[in-house]
């Protein structure tokens, strides 16, 4: 009599994979008690971090008056015992220059922002896909020169550039370049350091075909790796261009008067005594239009490009 052996039943690889994701998943998602207190505790905090911009909001809905007199959260509190008024937001747009300082914060926001991106990706790239001699004391260097605030070299790079005007006679201060160069140093490091992050993610057997296939890096530059790395170049472009647009202190140094961006506009509303910080509060919702548009426009690529390169 022959035994017969019961042959094992198989399961295909794909339907275990998804079976061991699905329990995976289940045994990391949060409960719901936790899930809500998460909530709780994020709205919270929420709420908190908007509390100086409701105060802003509602002292630019203000008269001079009321606001000098009270408190912006007695508005709330009374909102029918105070005069509110749109005349805030009329001046600050007349008084903004909107027509010559707006273009002028687009001349230096855009290219401070083009600039080191351009540069950025081509290191990056550099530092990720080849190799030479040195390469990670470089980019140690590169990751060294992160800490160094900006601040501490106003006065070297301002003395750089009469130096450059007395020899060359170029008249560089009160020009857009000056503030261009200032800003794409600073902002390089920083730059490098995300992007060399987020390709060092990207598939190297991809690379490695293109490059049996006889592509030049100049190609695998530009049609893979640019491409694939949208993400982390826009994430890192909303940081640049909130940090140039919102950026007074070198437009001041390096501009001057010559061609005063938003900013400085903005700050010439408070008055000599500080009388006019109702106008400030109107004229600072007048000039954050664009930076909401940009960070709203590229919001899907923000937390993917910041969180590619954090695991691997």
């Amino acid at each position: 009599m022959t035994a017969v052996i019961p042959t094992p039943v198989t399961v295909s690889t794909d339907k275990q994979d998804k079976a061991i994701a699905k329990a995976r998943t289940r045994s990391l998602a949060p409960k719901p008690k936790k899930r809500i207190v998460l909530s709780l505790v994020l709205l919270f905090f929420a709420v908190l971090w908007m509390l100086p911009l409701l105060g802003l909001l509602v002292t630019s809905f203000r008269s001079r008056v009321d606001a000098t007199s009270s408190g912006w959260w007695t508005a709330i509190a009374d909102p029918f015992g105070q005069q509110w008024t749109t005349q805030n937001f009329v001046d600050s747009f007349i008084k903004l220059d909107i027509g010559t300082n707006f273009f002028n914060s687009i001349a230096v926001a855009v290219p401070a922002t083009i600039l080191p991106i351009m540069f950025a990706a081509f290191a990056a790239y550099a530092f990720t896909f080849m190799d030479f001699k040195g390469k990670e004391v470089y980019f140690a260097t590169v990751i060294g020169l992160l800490v160094v605030p900006l601040q501490v070299a106003l006065v070297p790079i301002l003395q750089a550039y009469v130096q450059l005007q007395k020899a060359l006679g170029i008249q560089i201060v009160g020009t857009f370049p000056a503030a261009w160069i200032v800003h794409s140093a600073f902002a390089l490091p920083l730059a490098i350091y995300i992007l060399r992050n987020y390709m060092a993610t990207l598939p190297v057997a991809l690379i490695e075909a293109a490059r049996v296939d006889g592509a030049s890096h100049f190609v695998i530059f530009w049609r893979l790796i640019v491409p694939m790395s949208v993400p982390a170049l826009a994430s890192f472009a909303i940081f640049q261009f909130l940090w140039v647009w919102n950026d007074y202190l070198v437009a001041f140094i390096f501009l001057g008067n010559r061609n005063p961006v938003l900013q400085q506009a903005l700050y010439a509303l408070l008055g000599q005594y500080g009388q006019g910080w109702q106008g400030v509060a109107a004229g600072s919702f007048i000039t954050i239009i664009v930076p909401v548009i940009l960070f709203f426009s590229l919001q899907r690529y923000f937390v993917r490009g910041l969180t590619a390169g954090s695991v691997k």
